[in-house]
C-alpha cells in the first residue's frame, strides 16, 4: 500500500516531504472517516495560500500534523496502551553514574558540538509578557543573557566555535529575533529556527479549529519539543550543521540554569559511540510528575505521566519504584538523527493535551516529547547527574532560590555557595501573592539570606524587610484579611509565624 499525505498524493522517497504518514491499517470506519474529513479540511486550508513557497512550507507542516493525527486515531481505535506489568526499572548498563565517567583531559570534541535551547514557551505563568527566556533571573541578566555568556566564555576559553541555537515557536519567534540582535558584537554564532505550527482539533468534530492558514494565533499550537527533529530537517539547519562538521547536539530547556556544556559527558558520548544520552537525576518529592526512563521489553524508553493509566499514577509518582527523572538535558548524534529521519521510523509517543478555549470549546492538542526519541538510537542510555545540572525556573519560588545568596554567577553559570553546608536545595513554596514576578519583587526589600534554610512556606499577604535571615524550617501564614511584615534584620530559625504584624513608617 503506498504512503499517502493529507492532500491525497502518493509520496515516493523522492517526494518533497519524505517523512509523511507510514502505511496504517485503520481499524474502525469512524477513524477512517475522521482521517478523510481532516484531509479535506487541511487541503482547503492549503489551497488558500497562493504563494508557492508559503504553500509548500504550510503543506510540510500539515503533513507532519496529519501523520500525528492518523497515528492518534489508529492508537485510539486499537486501544494501544503500555502494558504496566512489562515496565521494569532500567538496568545498570542503561543508567551510568556521572561519578564513574572518565574526567575529560581534552576539549578537542567541542569543535564538533552545537548547543540548542528549547525556546518555545512564554512567561505568562509568571505574569510576564513575551518569551520566558527574556525574564530577568539574576543580576539584571535574562535566561538568554546567561546562556550567551556561557557559550561565549566556552568558545573563548577553548578557542572553538560552538554555535548557539534557539528553537522558537510561533509564540516566541518574532520577539526572540529582535532580542538576539543585541548580541551581534559578541563572539558567538546564534542560529534560530521555528518549530512547527499545528492546528488545534475540535474534540467533538475532530476537525481543525482554524478555517484559514492565517486564522488567529489561539487556534494553533506548537506540538511539543518532540517536533525538534522534523523542524531541524525542514529548516535545513540539520544539513547546515553537518556541513559545518558538527556531529553532536546538546539540547536543554532554556529555563534550566544548570544545563551547561559538560566535556565529561561529551567525551563519554564519543568514546562509547552512544547516539543519544539523557541526563537523569535522583527524584525527590518535588519531582513526582517528571518523566522517567524505563526498560520496556528490553528497550530503554521514556515514560511520561500523561502515558500512565489512571490506576497507576500513584505508582508512577512513587520515589521507590521510579528513582530517577528526566532533566531534558539531551546529547544527540546529528548523523544518527539524519539516518532515523531518512528511514522514516521515528514514532514518538503521542501526548494528548486536552484544553478548553476561552469561549468554552473543548479542543485537543497532539504533542510529543523530544526525550521519547531515545528508543530510536543505538547505544542510547541515561547518565545519572548531580542535582546541580537541573536548576529550572518554573515559578517565583524557583526565582527566589536563584536570586538568593545560595548561588553566585561565574561567566553566566550559577555556582552553589561553598558556605552552604548541604548539597540539597531548600524546598520553597511561595503562595499566590508571590505568583507574578512584579508582585514577588515588590514583597522583598532584599532576598533573605538562606544559606541555612531547609524549608520555607509563605502564604497570604506577607512582606520581607532587608537583611532577613531564614534558617531551618520557616512557615509564615497570613490569613485572609491579615498582613505580616517581617522586620529588617530579622533572624527566623525553625519558626511558625501567623496572625497580624504590621510595620508602618512613622
Amino acid at each position: 500500500m503506498p504512503i499517502v499525505d493529507y492532500t491525497g498524493n502518493t509520496v515516493t522517497s523522492e517526494g518533497h516531504h519524505p517523512h509523511t504518514l507510514s502505511t496504517l491499517d485503520f481499524q474502525g470506519a469512524s477513524s477512517a472517516a475522521a482521517a478523510k474529513a481532516m484531509r479535506v479540511e487541511l487541503s482547503k486550508l492549503s489551497s488558500q495560500l497562493h504563494d508557492a513557497e508559503a504553500r509548500k512550507h504550510f503543506q510540510t507542516e500539515m503533513d507532519g500534523f496529519f501523520m500525528l493525527f492518523t497515528r492518534y486515531l489508529n492508537e485510539k481505535s486499537k486501544g494501544t496502551k503500555l502494558d504496566w506489568d512489562k515496565i521494569q526499572s532500567p538496568s545498570p548498563e542503561q543508567i551510568v553514574l556521572y561519578s564513574k565517567l572518565t574526567q575529560a583531559k581534552s576539549t578537542e570534541h567541542l569543535n564538533k558540538l552545537a548547543v540548542l535551547k528549547l525556546n518555545g514557551g512564554l512567561g505568562t505563568t509568571m505574569g510576564c509578557v513575551g518569551p520566558k527566556s527574556a525574564i530577568e533571573v539574576r543580576d539584571g541578566m535574562t535566561f538568554l543573557d546567561l546562556s550567551v555568556r556561557q557559550i561565549e566564555y566556552l568558545n573563548k576559553l577553548n578557542n572553538v566555535s560552538v554555535p548557539f541555537i534557539l528553537m522558537n515557536s510561533f509564540n516566541t519567534d518574532d520577539e526572540t529575533k529582535r532580542i538576539v540582535q543585541k548580541y551581534a558584537s559578541h563572539n558567538i554564532e546564534i542560529l534560530t529556527f521555528n518549530q512547527s505550527r499545528h492546528p488545534r482539533i475540535n474534540k467533538e468534530s475532530l476537525l481543525p479549529m482554524p478555517r484559514t492558514p492565517t486564522s488567529q494565533i489561539e487556534q494553533w499550537y506548537p506540538p511539543g519539543h518532540g517536533d525538534l527533529f522534523e523542524s531541524l530537517l525542514n529548516s535545513a539547519l540539520l544539513e547546515k550543521l553537518l556541513a559545518q562538521g558538527k556531529e553532536y547536539l546538546f539540547v536543554s530547556n532554556v529555563d534550566n540554569l544548570g544545563a551547561t556544556v559538560d566535556t565529561n559527558i561529551l567525551n563519554h558520548m564519543v568514546e562509547t559511540d552512544a547516539e543519544f544520552i539523557m541526563e537523569v537525576t535522583d527524584k525527590t518529592k518535588a519531582d513526582i510528575k517528571g518523566g522517567t526512563l524505563i526498560d520496556y521489553e528490553g528497550q530503554i524508553r521514556l515514560l511520561e505521566i500523561a502515558q500512565v493509566p489512571t490506576e497507576h499514577v500513584e505508582d508512577f509518582k512513587s520515589v521507590k519504584k521510579f528513582k530517577i527523572f528526566n532533566t531534558n538535558n539531551l546529547w544527540i548524534n546529528l548523523r544518527a538523527v539524519k539516518r532515523v529521519l531518512d528511514e522514516s521510523t521515528m514514532d514518538l509517543e503521542i501526548i494528548v493535551n486536552n484544553k478548553t478555549t476561552d469561549s468554552g470549546e473543548k479542543v485537543l492538542q497532539l504533542e510529543t516529547a523530544v526525550g521519547a526519541a531515545i528508543k530510536h538510537f543505538k547505544g542510547a542510555h541515561g547518565i545519572n547527574v548531580p542535582r546541580s545540572r537541573f536548576l529550572p525556573v518554573k515559578s517565583t519560588s524557583d526565582l527566589f532560590l536563584v536570586t538568593s545568596n545560595l548561588y553566585s554567577l561565574n561567566h553566566g553559570e550559577l555556582v552553589m555557595n561553598p558556605k552552604r553546608m548541604f548539597n540539597t536545595v531548600p524546598l520553597v513554596k511561595l503562595g499566590d501573592h508571590f505568583k507574578k514576578v512584579n508582585n514577588f519583587l515588590s514583597r522583598f526589600q532584599s532576598i533573605p539570606n538562606i544559606l541555612e534554610l531547609d524549608h520555607l512556606t509563605v502564604t497570604g499577604d506577607v512582606t520581607f524587610g532587608s537583611k532577613v535571615e531564614l534558617r531551618g524550617t520557616v512557615i509564615i501564614v497570613a490569613n485572609h484579611g491579615d498582613r505580616i511584615d517581617i522586620p529588617s534584620g530579622s533572624i527566623l530559625e525553625n519558626k511558625i509565624i501567623s496572625g497580624n504584624l504590621r510595620i508602618l513608617d512613622h
